[in-house]
């Protein structure tokens, strides 16, 4: 069975967010050995592109289906893996199509090349207000004393959960975080949590600026224990979730973002206004070659 290692929302090896990607023949591979293989990778997602029929070529269609594992379970929606896939295909398959169109559990999913990035066009998903306290214990396992400004909650994307941090933290802060993962699990047994985005408002004064002194609208990380994830390194979907929430904080609806997990990753945002939210970057190949079922 093909299958490649994509570092996506980068492009340097051994950074941004690592997908695992199989090409799978119509029909072929049950959902037993798809999961068997995703905890094999553990690698935070696998993804499979499917053919759709016998007729279909990898090499020269523009519709796939597209499903998506993490080493526990499969999930609804992941954008760091729909990038890697449509690199694999882009890249390895020398796909000349300008846009891919991916069947996935989310419904239809588009990526398209734009120069060096690839864009991925996904469904917002809008976080509704939630009280603190109620969080109180899944909060200091995560940020510990830091102040928390604001919670919010989405469930359209199996529910993530945005804590946004006071506007005076620094990037430094929130790259320091070490939640306790056991406490995390702990403080939420109730199912309805696919993982937490700590977020931060950017600013040159907190050190949300890239390498050449370009500001970021915003910074995060991304927690998924219940997942068996414990930090996602750059999570194209809770963007989706982010960039719905900074539009109103900010009063914009193009972002230039970073995810400041130990890999971190980069990433173009713009919010539509359609109910669509394009999320892009760059994504490099690591490993081409196969695996034995």
């Amino acid at each position: 069975l093909p299958i490649f290692q994509v570092d996506a929302f980068t492009d340097r090896p051994f950074s941004g967010n690592p997908a695992a990607v199989c090409l799978v023949e119509d029909g072929d591979l049950n959902d037993d050995v798809q999961q068997k293989i995703a905890a094999e990778m553990n690698l935070s997602e696998t993804a499979y592109i499917r053919k759709l029929s016998s007729n279909d070529d990898f090499s020269t269609g523009s519709r796939f289906g597209l499903r998506w594992f993490t080493p526990t379970k499969e999930i609804d929606l992941c954008g760091h893996a729909t990038l890697a896939s449509a690199a694999a295909l882009f890249y390895i398959m020398d796909n000349p199509s300008p846009q891919l169109t991916f069947l996935t559990r989310s419904g239809e999913l588009f990526a398209k090349r734009q120069g060096d990035y690839i864009s991925l066009d996904l469904p917002e998903n809008v976080p509704e207000p939630q009280d603190r306290e109620a969080y109180s214990r899944l909060l200091r396992a995560i940020v510990g004393t830091t102040p928390v400004q604001e919670v919010r909650y989405c469930s359209s994307v199996g529910g993530d959960l945005l804590v946004r941090l006071a506007d005076d933290t620094t990037r430094s802060t929130l790259e320091s975080l070490s939640p306790d993962v056991g406490a995390m699990m702990a403080a939420h047994t109730e199912g309805k949590l696919r993982g937490v985005a700590v977020t931060v408002k950017g600013s040159p004064s907190n050190g949300c600026v890239n390498d050449n002194g370009v500001k970021y609208d915003f910074i995060s990380r991304f927690f998924s224990p219940w997942y068996g994830v414990a930090e996602d390194p750059v999570c194209g979907s809770a963007h989706t979730v982010l960039a719905s929430y900074w539009a109103k904080e900010l009063g914009k609806t193009d972002f230039y973002v970073r995810q400041c997990s130990p890999r971190g990753g980069d990433l173009k945002v713009w919010l539509r206004g359609d109910g669509r939210v394009e999320v892009a970057g760059k994504a490099t190949v690591v490993l081409n070659g196969k695996i034995k079922i």
